[in-house]
């Protein structure tokens, strides 16, 4: 049994906008701090931040990429000698595997982020082989990987061949801002007010959603957060679906609470997902959610008719978008919230994250 405080330190490549980031920074605020001495160690910028960090020692490293760091995580390994090293993001794990076999007595843990099998059909920039080679090897190296949801962890499994011993699934948190909303009264809708939050990038599958709706023959209003590579793309197709003037694109926020608790149903065409964040704190505000069938947690989070519905094509997703909005007054909020509450909620999830970094040292 381990008498003293643990070090250990969280490592993310920046603190900008992104669902790794925001849960990384999360859990290494909020894990006991009578059991662990936390670090947050960060790659980029500190001009960079998009999420506040309190309490904790937070160190950047200001270097614009992750093997641009690599001789400075090496000295910080060194100088500090953590009980556990946690990563997130493939690039930085592959690193932090790699460097692992230099700090025999630290334990490595990587937190993957995506069904990379599946994602790598849907990414910008061509995997480089080599690359991915050092990637199979350095999950060889690293003692415990964290998956977010069931898929990923099978993919693990099947296509990286990974111990499934070294493998644990962790869901993602949901934090204390996102409360229930008030339940809305004022039926029948005048129009209905639908959401997406994520990056614009081909695999979040946004073209789809507009492809539904083209196809809704009543009042709405479409809202859509994020930015990234497709956004011409996106909204070029809005134009010529002649839907530019039922949408507002706010490229950043950090009141995403509010924007989901303000909507009426929240919308994903993701084609692969590793545990939709935003999916997630909707229904945690009370907002039902509509989703294509895809791997990455979906299947985890909704459940068809309790909380939302998951379409099987695009003419089932306008099926079921007319469903949801038709009997809009039998989705109640709390329902709604109560779905996922009891899963994923900070708590449960925080010690669990807790659970692990202790046994992997005992």
């Amino acid at each position: 049994m381990i008498k003293r405080k643990l070090k250990i330190v969280f490592i993310i490549p920046s603190l900008k906008a992104g669902g790794a980031e925001r849960v990384m920074s999360y859990v290494a605020q909020h894990i006991d701090r009578t059991i662990f001495n936390v670090t947050l160690l960060v790659i980029g910028y500190k001009k960079d931040c998009q999420y506040e960090v309190d309490n904790i020692k937070v160190v950047f490293l200001n270097k614009p990429r992750v093997l641009k760091s690599i001789p400075n995580l090496f000295v910080f390994l060194f100088k500090n000698s953590p009980d556990i090293a946690i990563s997130a993001i493939g690039h930085l794990n592959t690193v932090m595997g790699l460097l692992s076999i230099f700090f025999p007595t630290s334990k490595f843990v990587a937190r993957e982020v995506n069904v990379n099998s599946v994602l790598k059909e849907y990414s910008e920039n061509k995997p480089i082989k080599c690359f991915s080679l050092l990637s199979l090897i350095s999950k060889k190296l690293i003692d415990k990987i964290v998956c977010q949801s069931n898929d990923m962890a099978k993919d693990m499994v099947l296509n990286f061949k990974v111990n499934p011993d070294k493998i644990i699934v962790i869901n993602n948190p949901i934090t204390d801002s996102f409360k229930v909303k008030k339940e809305d009264h004022s039926l029948p809708r005048v129009f209905f007010k639908f959401i997406t939050i994520g990056r614009l990038a081909k695999q979040k599958g946004h073209l789809r959603i507009l492809e539904v709706l083209k196809e809704l023959d009543f009042p709405f209003h479409y809202t859509i957060i994020g930015d990234g590579p497709e956004k011409e793309n996106i909204f070029d197709t809005a134009k010529k679906y002649g839907l530019s003037n039922y949408i507002t694109h706010i490229p950043y926020t950090k009141n995403v609470e509010e924007y989901l608790a303000q909507s009426d149903v929240f919308l994903q065409g993701s084609y692969v997902e590793g545990f939709p964040n935003a999916l997630l704190e909707s229904c945690a505000v009370g907002t039902p959610v509509i989703a294509f069938q895809a791997p990455g947690g979906i299947d985890e989070i909704i459940t068809d008719g309790l909380n939302g519905f998951i379409a099987d094509s695009t003419v089932d997703y306008v099926n079921k978008i007319k469903l949801l909005t038709q009997n809009y007054q039998n989705w109640k909020p709390s329902v709604v919230r109560n779905s996922i509450y009891n899963k994923y909620n900070s708590n449960k999830i925080l010690k669990e994250y807790e659970n692990l970094f202790v046994e992997i040292l005992n």
